[in-house]
């Protein structure tokens, strides 16, 4: 039994970064599934790194 899980970022935030990173053309073309592992992790990390600095601007 498969569960869907929510995603935690938004679509918006998912293609802007997958934008910067240079993989949309394969997003648009075969969707999320299609992008490499690599990708999705450099993904993931960029997205830790926005965080962290909107969190400390935040405390500034």
């Amino acid at each position: 039994m498969s569960r869907r899980r929510r995603s935690v970022m938004s679509e918006d935030l998912k293609v802007e970064l997958a934008k910067d990173l240079g993989f949309y053309d394969t997003v648009r073309e075969e969707g999320w599934g299609g992008i490499k592992a690599k990708d999705a992790g450099n993904m993931v990390k960029r997205a830790i790194e926005l965080a962290e600095r909107a969190a400390a601007s935040k405390q500034l």
